[in-house]
Order: C-alpha cells, then structure tokens, then sequence
C-alpha cells in the first residue's frame, strides 16, 4: 500500500488549526433544570410521610411546594364548585348522580386540604408566614350548601356528619378536649393535695398563705390544660395568648380598683395580718375572718353577718387582731361603797380570782385600789388567761365577786344624784286705803 507521510502531516496540521473554531461552533451544553417540587408527585401521599419530606426542606423550597399544592388545590376546588352550580340547576331525576360526584370531589378537597395544611405547619416552622394561605384554604374548605333544598341540604348536613374532616373530626376534637381537660382537673387536684401537705409543714406559713399557694397551683395547672385542649382542637393558641396580652394593657387602666385590691390582697398574704379564724376589727367591722381572697376579705360577724371589705380598704385601715396573741388580759372593774371595807373587798376579789382553774399564774393577775369615784370606790382586776377563755373567765369572775359581795354585806354602788328642793317665800302684798271722803 502506498504511503503519503507529506500527505498525512499536511491534513493533521490542518485538523489542530480547524479544531477551535469547530468547537466554538458546538452549542453549549443546557444549564442544569431546575429542580421539580417533590411532594405532589403523588397527591395522595401519607400527610406523616409528606411531614417527614418537609423536613429536611429550606423555607425557599416549603414555598414552591406550597404554590405546587395550592395549584392543585385550587383545580379541586374549580371542580367542586362547579359540581354544586350543576347539582342547583339539575333536574330530579340527575340529582343523584351529581350528588355521588360532588360528594367524591368533597372528599378529594378534603385529602388535598389536609395535605395542603401539612405543608403550611412545615413552612410556618421554619420561619415563613403562611397566613394568606391558611385564608384560602379556610375559603375554600367545607361544604356550601343550598338551604332552600331541603333533600340537597340533608344529603350535605349528613354527608359532613359522616366526613372524616366535618362530623367526625370535631366529634374525636371535642372528645379529646373532653379528656385533656380531664386528666388535667385530676392532676390538678393530686398536686394541689401533695402541695397541700408539704406546705403544712412549714409552720411559718399562714393558713391564709397556704390555701392560696394551694389553688392557684390548681388554677395554672388547669390553665395549662386549657391551653393544651385547645391547641389539640386547632386554636391558634399563640395569637390567643397575644391578644390576651394586648388586652391586659387596656384592661388595666380599666380596672385599677380591682388591681389595687389585688396587690393589698397579695401583701395581706405575705405580711400575714391576720389568718383564718381570727377575731379581728377591720374598718369598723368586728367579727371572725371567714375567708380570704386576692380581692376581698370576708368577715363574719359575732351576730353571723357577712361583711366582704375589698383589700384596699383592709391594707389601708388600722387592723386589730384580737385573737393574735395566745394569751389576753381580762380588764375588770369593781366598785363599792364609801362605807364598805376596802381590805375585805379587795380580798374577796384576790380569792376569786385565784380559784378561777382558766386564770393564768403567768403573768400574775393585778389587782388595786384605782380611783375614788363620785359614786363608788373602784378597783381594778385584770387577770390574765388563754384568748380562747377570755369571755369565760370575764363571765364566771364577775358573778362569781358579786355573790361574794353579796355574802359579806359589800354594796356595790351604783350613780346617784342628791336632789336638794328649795322653796322661795313670796313677799307680802301692799295694801291700799280707802279713799277719805276729804280726799
């Protein structure tokens, strides 16, 4: 075979001089596609199966699948309204029909809202707003029926007592509800009696300390029940709590009194005035404390009233416990007369009170001549005795010294007024003469 060298070097110089331009002339590979949403691949995908897809996902990406899921969404929609414009304007006889389809395009809505709604929690999760959509998704979710049909009307009021996401739905929501709330009113109660027997060993606490701390731990702990029921049920639990937020503020200018009472309430717990059971005068009311709270006290009278004082006044007046201290001084005075026997009487006084089994040894009972009255010689007793004795020994004592009295011939005076009559002589009358016949 002949060969051309010369020949074969000329056409490789030739190809290494044509190759830039060849190459340039190749179109440029395509850009990388961008990348497809993920999750609508299959409309019907497991809601927990969709989440855990979700997860992984970035705030961007949440988005596209969001609008993905709102396009298909909404074709469902399309199709469900235009079924219930059908069913409206059908006759009798092709009412069925439409019926069975409109209630297959519900249930289709219903699984791709669910899905929809799944996609929204992720995005909100990671940061987004999804407040528009919820909107639409709560637009378009349900069952519009036509009321002045009545057969339409049942069908749609039985068709969404029997959907998972209508009847159903809120019938498990408010049986769990029901339970949540349940189980957290027992806990509530074991709790607040746990706490009730650790805070009675702490003998530096008052009653009135002791059953606040006891309900308002009741109280949170079926607050927090509340708040978790209602999340459970699908209240937006943090926009309620931020409304409630903003509304303290305004309520608070509108409620100061209420406030005001409940700060002097807060102070009367931790000050401890006074405790439950305690004979008190607060505020010109004399009586029994029956109960207190962060806004009143309530005070029982001795003859059995129900005065409720608001704190304000309570924390702001001069209080007066009188069964405060374990022990009370009885004051007693005991009058003769100017002629009776000082020494015998003030014996007799002394006997009586020594016998007495509910008067105290410690302090010792004082007993002395006190003053020289206008109508008696008086003496003081004050013995001492337990608080909860103090109307007994005040009784028995005083009868007791007036029998004693009585026995020894002692009088004991009572006031008396030395009324002196005076009665004035009239002067004489003038007598006139008779006129003389000269005169």
């Amino acid at each position: 075979m002949p060969r051309f060298p010369a020949l074969s070097q000329l056409a490789l110089a030739l190809l290494l001089c044509l190759a830039p331009t060849i190459s340039a002339q190749q179109p440029a590979p395509n850009p990388p596609a961008a990348e497809t949403v993920a999750t609508v691949a299959d409309p019907g995908i497991d809601p927990d199966i969709l989440a855990l897809q979700l997860d992984p996902m970035t705030q961007d990406e949440i988005r596209a699948e969001i609008d993905a899921w709102m396009k298909i969404l909404k074709a469902k929609a399309v199709e469900v309204a235009q079924a219930e414009i059908d069913l409206r304007s059908a006759s009798e006889e092709t009412k069925p029909g439409i019926q069975a389809r409109l209630s297959a395009l519900r249930k289709e809505k219903d699984a791709l809202l669910k899905r929809f709604n799944v996609t929204l929690d992720a995005y909100e999760v990671k940061g987004g707003d999804p407040k528009t959509d919820r909107a639409y998704a709560a637009a378009v979710a349900g069952i519009k029926s036509d009321p002045k049909d009545v057969q339409s009307f049942y069908n749609d009021t039985r068709e969404w007592l029997t959907s998972e996401d209508g009847g159903i739905h809120w019938l498990f929501a408010i049986l769990q509800f029901v339970g949540i709330m349940v189980v957290f009113w027992i806990l509530a109660k074991v709790i607040a009696k746990l706490t009730e027997r650790a805070l009675e060993k702490s003998s530096h606490l008052t009653g009135l300390l002791r059953k606040f701390i006891q309900t308002w731990t009741r109280r949170m702990i079926l607050i927090v029940g509340l708040i978790v029921a209602l999340g459970t049920i699908g209240v937006n639990v943090g926009a309620a709590l931020a409304l409630i937020g903003g509304g303290a503020f305004i309520l608070g200018f509108a409620l100061q009194d209420s406030l005001s009472n409940l700060a002097a309430g807060l102070m009367l717990m931790f000050n401890r005035p006074f405790d439950v059971g305690d004979a008190v005068e607060i505020a010109g009311v004399l009586g029994k404390v029956d109960s207190v709270s962060l806004v009143n006290t309530t005070i029982l009278t001795f003859d059995n009233r129900k005065t409720i004082v608001p704190n304000k006044q309570v924390w702001g007046q001069v209080i007066t416990n009188i069964t405060g201290m374990t022990t009370r001084r009885v004051d007693m005075t005991f009058g003769i007369g100017y002629d009776d026997d000082m020494d015998l009487a003030e014996e007799i006084i002394r006997r009586v009170v020594s016998e007495h089994p509910l008067v105290l040894k410690d302090p010792e009972p004082n007993i002395k001549l006190r003053e020289l009255a206008d109508s008696s010689v008086n003496f003081i007793c004050w013995p001492w005795s337990k608080t909860s004795d103090y109307l007994t020994v005040l009784s028995d004592v005083t009868k007791r010294v007036k029998v004693e009295f009585d026995k020894a011939g002692i009088s004991i005076p009572f006031p008396q007024r030395d009324v002196h009559v005076y009665q004035e002589v009239p002067p004489p009358a003038e007598t006139t003469k008779p006129p003389t016949p000269e005169g």
